[in-house]
């Protein structure tokens, strides 16, 4: 890290840099080393005549013993009045930071990273989690990060069929109909109980506040990654669902920001207790935690700044190398 020339590095180049192949690596490989993640700072911004927005600072960094050290902050902005605007309500940019010095080393797109580091930590459980033959998957959402699903799963899983299922039918059909010009077999459902009751990978990225996955409809040996509820009053999955699963999670953060935990706890249907591992001791033992073909199994993300750094600094170095 000698090179003080400061990156500035857009979407399109970050993305370039994170296939998710070697981002599934370089995940597994950074949450079985950990590093220093301090509790997420949230602060409110009062907006006259519009919904509070939010300010999240996201900083993590590697402890001493690592021979390459970085510092990373994610500075994410949340305006909820720009639906009226038609301009994104999310924005966020990470800044990378040379850990010995404090020197700025790069500027990168906050988006790209979140989005893609996200759908890769759920690739990475699903790694230890699903069936090694499953090969059905149906996503659920059809926004920016559940786009990304079915690539970071093809790095894990030998997915040969797709299906989408959105509250919108006419966006799960775009997404197919992008899935299909790249060589996917991809398909919009309207059905969500018939195509959960067909899969093998069942895989949520929603803004829902009502669950949408019923316990009840899960065959045998499915998996269940949630990915978009990160606050207290979302919920992808009803408490049949936890009932009946093997429950992990990201990180303990999960237990007090995620609906799909935090409700079922208060309302006595599972406890903490019955959460069987974080994501980082399964990556510490690296063996695979699934017990039966027939096991059902349930993943809860709600992210964290680990994962971020660990993908900026995968991207930073690829650009140094690339020149």
């Amino acid at each position: 890290m000698t090179d003080t020339q400061i990156r500035i590095l857009d979407a399109r180049t970050t993305g370039e840099f994170l296939p998710f192949d070697a981002l599934v690596a370089t995940l597994r490989q950074a949450f079985a080393e950990g590093c220093v993640v301090p509790v997420r700072h949230h602060h409110t911004i009062a907006n006259s005549g519009e919904p509070d927005a939010t300010l999240l600072l996201m900083p993590a960094w590697h402890e001493t013993h690592r021979s390459e050290r970085y510092l990373g902050i994610k500075i994410v902005t949340v305006f909820p009045g720009n639906t009226a605007r038609g301009i994104p309500g999310l924005t966020s940019t990470y800044m990378l930071y040379d850990g010995r010095t404090g020197m700025q080393l790069a500027l990168l797109d906050g988006n790209t990273i979140t989005a893609r580091r996200t759908v890769a930590a759920s690739a990475l459980a699903a790694d230890y989690l699903a069936r090694k033959d499953a090969h059905r998957l149906l996503v659920i959402g059809a926004g920016r990060v559940a786009s990304l699903i079915p690539d970071a799963y093809r790095a894990v899983r030998p997915i040969a069929h797709v299906d989408i299922w959105d509250i919108d039918p006419a966006s799960a059909e775009r997404l197919a109909q992008s899935l299909r010009r790249r060589g996917l077999q991809a398909t919009a459902v309207t059905d969500l109980e018939a195509g959960t009751r067909q899969a093998d990978i069942v895989s949520a990225a929603t803004l829902a506040t009502a669950p949408l996955i019923r316990g009840e409809w899960l065959k045998p040996g499915t998996h269940v990654d949630l990915i978009g509820g990160f606050t207290p009053a979302m919920r992808e999955a009803d408490e049949e669902a936890l009932r009946r699963s093997s429950v992990y999670i990201d990180t303990h953060e999960a237990l007090h920001e995620a609906g799909d935990l935090v409700q079922p706890i208060r309302a006595g249907v599972m406890s903490t207790d019955a959460v069987r591992a974080t994501l980082d001791e399964l990556c510490r033992r690296d063996i695979p935690a699934r017990t039966s073909n027939d096991e059902i199994t349930l993943y809860k993300a709600v992210g964290t700044a680990l994962a971020d750094l660990a993908a900026a600094t995968m991207v930073y170095e690829a650009a140094l190398i690339a020149g």
